[in-house]
């Protein structure tokens, strides 16, 4: 289920205060691909160990923040950062 549009409005990222999107289809795809090969950390430094179903990303793309089973998670630390 995608997440609510009113939600989405409201949402900020909590470190910059940056406005967010969805992630499309290709992008989580891309970013699978790199947990994957565990190429992926979370901003705390630990290894991104499982897959996105869903996922926001902060308008200027440098953060992207988990949705799991519908729950935004929007920790600084479980942020994974995109550079």
């Amino acid at each position: 289920m995608p997440i609510n549009e009113q939600l989405l409005e409201i949402l900020r990222c909590p470190a910059t205060k940056a406005p967010l999107r969805l992630l499309a289809d290709d992008e989580i795809a891309a970013l699978n691909d790199r947990i994957a090969k565990t190429e992926v950390t979370y901003q705390d430094g630990s290894a991104v160990d499982a897959p996105l179903d869903e996922g926001l990303i902060t308008e200027d793309g440098a953060t992207v923040y988990r949705i799991d089973e519908n729950i935004p998670v929007m920790l600084i630390e479980m942020g994974i950062p995109t550079g």
